[in-house]
């Protein structure tokens, strides 16, 4: 839309990404700040809807830092940011990486690690954005437009050998500012059935980073798929925390998170206290994951790495899980990067178990991101006191949980001995050494053909095919004696039928572990 008032002052400059400041080694992830675009010139003389425009074109490098900062000075009386930014993207030779550039916003109180400064990140999603005091793109903050330096961030994942040339443009509106609504979060209980065993997806992305669905798409699919709570875990930003007005309810808990994605893994945040940003821009080797894990935990949340064994540039875990609370070992329908993860999470287990350490609980995420991908596939099923995000977090926590494919499966599985004792999914039976020990697994709604299998930390010990009785589906109870001497712990899986034996089928369900013994 034109207006009379506006002024089109446009400048085009051309930079050479490196050599124009060199690099500025921050404590994090090296970064590289252009020289600054100032728009003292293009302050109006009209009213309210004036705009100036400037455009900045360069070319990054191979090698180029992991964040490029483009310095906007931001007169007074601004009342709109908009940036719009393009990539060239040639062809390259097989096996070779092109070129991919992502994007965000930090606002005058600057771009320091962990600092107040940001605004929004859009990732690689979006090719513009926008911010005002009343509104703002999805993935970005709404709040006011102040005078001061603020700071493009570029981001280039991969450079082509032949470099990366990049246009960014930038607008500014002149005018009143505008109210900034203050955010409805949602609630931190919702109704539920008391103490139950509740499902829930806590990997979920919507159209406030790289999802295509609506919050509202998510609340309705969540609820399809027959889950009790969700997690946002957007990529880089918290502005989806406040986009849940009205679409919690009693039988459906909110809870509010990040997928932090660094160059080097990604972690999701799952429960935080509404409001809060997790920085992302750092990699293993600076050292720095340990702060922002503990800014999680005081923030109410847990830390879960993602998709550990992903092989996607950048997805694979690289911190380590010493500041972990559970981790991902299911990832939206099953890969064989799953089939990686639960092995490594396993031999944790045993790990574990000799050094006397806290075990780390697994859990399960669909990641969905779009149509047709399946919201709830898998989906964490965990006993908790009550359907609120205290009691939820705190039974992820314990590993009081177990994973599947989908509502329409259910898991019950426990051990017992001794003297009238019992302990279920994430529990200790403390049986001295020689006790005579029954392990039971119950298994509905599985598909036809399915297996349950029992597993130690010596490996696979019992495998029964569940039985089908003409119904489509398998169902049934498998029992498996032993002692604390021969199972360090055990734990179940139910899997479909394997399609290229000797390996086994794709996962049903996964639990957590029951541990035999008294411990240490």
């Amino acid at each position: 839309m034109c207006n009379d008032h506006t002024e089109h002052a446009t400048e085009h400059r051309t930079e050479h990404a490196i050599g124009r400041r060199g690099l500025l080694v921050t404590g994090a992830a090296a970064a590289l700040t252009l020289g600054s675009v100032s728009f003292a010139e293009a302050a109006p003389g009209g009213g309210t809807g004036s705009t100036g425009t400037r455009t900045v074109s360069g070319t990054l490098p191979p090698g180029s830092p992991d964040y490029v900062y483009l310095p906007v000075d931001v007169p007074r009386g601004v009342r709109e940011i908009h940036v719009a930014y393009s990539y060239q993207r040639p062809a390259v030779p097989a096996g070779t990486q092109g070129n991919a550039l992502d994007i965000g916003v930090f606002d005058e109180r600057g771009t320091d690690l962990g600092g107040d400064g940001f605004r929004g990140w859009s990732g690689g999603a979006r090719t513009e954005f926008f911010l005002r005091a009343d509104e703002a793109t999805p993935g970005y903050l709404p709040g006011p437009v102040r005078a001061g330096r603020w700071h493009i961030v570029l981001a280039p994942y991969t450079v082509a050998p032949g470099g990366l040339p990049y246009e960014v443009t930038i607008t500014l509106t002149y005018g009143a500012p505008g109210r900034t609504p203050r955010p409805v979060h949602p609630p931190e209980r919702a109704k539920g059935r008391g103490r139950a065993w509740y499902r829930g997806d806590c990997h979920l992305h919507s159209v406030h980073s790289d999802g295509r669905r609506t919050p509202a798409e998510i609340a309705a699919g969540a609820r399809a798929a027959g889950l009790d709570f969700i997690n946002t875990s957007e990529h880089n930003t918290s502005s989806a925390h406040g986009a849940w007005d009205g679409l919690w309810g009693d039988d459906l808990l909110i809870l509010t998170g990040e997928e932090i994605t660094t160059r080097n893994g990604h972690v999701v945040a799952i429960g935080m206290d509404p409001g809060t940003f997790v920085d992302w821009r750092y990699r293993a080797r600076d050292n720095r994951f340990g702060h922002y894990a503990r800014q999680i935990r005081r923030a109410g949340g847990l830390v879960v790495p993602a998709h550990p064994h992903a092989t996607c540039i950048g997805c694979n875990w690289k911190f380590g899980f010493g500041d972990a609370d559970a981790v991902e070992v299911w990832n939206g329908p099953f890969t064989p990067e799953d089939e990686v993860a639960l092995a490594s999470w396993d031999n944790s287990l045993v790990s574990s178990a000799r050094s006397g350490r806290p075990w780390l609980p697994a859990m399960g995420g669909s990641d969905a991101h779009r149509d047709p991908e399946p919201i709830g596939t898998p989906q964490t099923v965990v006993l908790a006191d009550e359907l609120s995000r205290e009691a939820v977090l705190a039974g992820i926590r314990a590993g009081r949980s177990y994973v599947a494919e989908s509502s329409a499966v259910s898991v019950t599985f426990g051990a017992s001995g001794g003297r009238g004792l019992h302990a279920g999914i994430g529990e200790r039976l403390r049986v001295a050494d020689d006790d005579p020990v029954t392990v039971r697994l119950e298994v509905t709604g599985a598909p036809a053909g399915s297996t349950a299998r029992l597993v130690t930390d010596q490996g696979t010990l019992h495998t029964v095919t569940l039985p089908a009785p003409g119904t489509g589906t398998a169902s049934g109870t498998v029992e498996w004696r032993t002692t604390a001497r021969y199972a360090t712990y055990v734990r179940a899986e139910v899997r479909r039928p394997a399609t290229a034996p000797p390996l086994p089928g794709n996962f049903v369900a996964l639990t957590n572990p029951v541990f035999l013994g008294r411990g240490a």
